[in-house]
């Protein structure tokens, strides 16, 4: 008998599982428009030039009639140091830091900060630029504010210091009893006092704008430490802080002698430096008018002729602020599309 093999079940193959619904409407999304910051950031340069280049058209329109009779010479003496000014800002800058800065584009950005500090309130702009170029460049916030208030703090002792010592070298270069009203020092004194004596005090009541200044001090002590460890980094400081205002005070006595002022070279430097230390605390853009006002006050002190002071006054201005304006506002923007500020 031959039996059968067991058979073997079958299996069914599985039924599909139901799907759950999904909804596959998808809602459209608003359209999210972004606005252009950086563009805009570009363009803003040029627009504040075109603001502040109508607002002052007529001092524009006679600087440049006075530069048509001057002797071209002196001129392009007077914009040669004008160039060298920003190379020496650039020592300055790189002095006040111990990290080594890239060199091109820390000489195009004290290009663009002269423009920047043109179109903005009088130390605003440039500040601003060289403090973002140093964030930029991997610097804490911190060890940026901390250089850039020394490069201030060495700015202004080389100035004064250069003033100091030519008014010792020539006592009766400048007439300083024609340079403020009869009375007006004492005024004058009391307000500053004024000043400190109210900072003191919200100091001193403040807890924690006292802790954010004392630890701000403590930064900028050590950063300024480091760098006079260094001698290369404290010759860069002091040497470029000094041949800033000697170089801007060699352009001006250019103009002096390209328009025929008779006022000797050293007393029109006297004046320049005292007429700029004068302004320092007026905060308009680029010291546009006060300064104007302060040099043509200054050099009719120096015993200058108030026709030709004016007119050397205004050229000067033309060379040193008015010519690198627009190039300048255009490193600037592309300064900042390149992400570089």
């Amino acid at each position: 008998m031959t039996l059968s093999p067991h058979p073997l079940p079958v299996r069914k193959p599985p039924s599909p599982q139901p799907q759950p619904v999904v909804d596959v409407v998808r809602k459209a999304s608003p359209t999210v428009t972004r606005v252009p910051i950086r563009q805009i950031l570009c363009l803003l340069p040029l627009l504040l030039l075109g603001v502040v280049a109508v607002q002052h058209r007529s001092v524009l329109a006679e600087g440049i009639g006075h530069l048509r009779g001057a002797e071209w010479p002196w001129l392009l003496a007077a914009a040669g140091a004008t160039c060298l000014t920003w190379v020496a800002a650039a020592f300055t800058r790189q002095g006040a830091l111990v990290e080594r800065l890239p060199r091109r584009r820390l000489l195009l950005t004290q290009f663009a900060a002269g423009a920047a500090n043109h179109l903005l309130p009088t130390g605003l702009g440039a500040s601003a630029v060289n403090l973002r170029f140093m964030t930029v460049c991997g610097v804490p916030l911190a060890r940026s504010s901390a250089a850039l208030a020394l490069y201030l703090l060495a700015e202004s002792v080389g100035r004064v210091g250069l003033l100091a010592a030519l008014l010792l070298a020539f006592p009766h270069a400048l007439r300083v009893g024609t340079l403020l009203p009869h009375g007006a020092l004492g005024p004058l004194l009391w307000a500053a006092g004024g000043v400190v004596a109210v900072a003191a005090v919200v100091l001193a009541a403040v807890r924690r704008l006292r802790n954010a200044v004392l630890s701000f001090l403590r930064t900028a002590l050590g950063e300024a430490r480091s760098v006079h460890t260094r001698p290369a980094r404290a010759f860069a400081l002091w040497g470029g802080s000094l041949a800033f205002p000697a170089l801007q005070a060699t352009g001006l006595a250019a103009v002096g002698q390209a328009l025929g002022l008779p006022v000797p070279p050293t007393h029109i430097a006297v004046a320049y430096l005292a007429a700029t230390v004068a302004v320092a605390l007026v905060p308009t853009p680029g010291g546009l008018g006060s300064v104007d006002a302060a040099l043509i006050v200054a050099l009719v002190a120096a015993g200058g002729p108030v026709a030709v002071t004016t007119a050397v006054v205004l050229a000067y201005r033309i060379i040193t602020v008015w010519l690198p304006l627009l190039p300048g506002a255009l490193t600037l923007g592309a300064l900042v599309r390149l992400k570089v500020i």
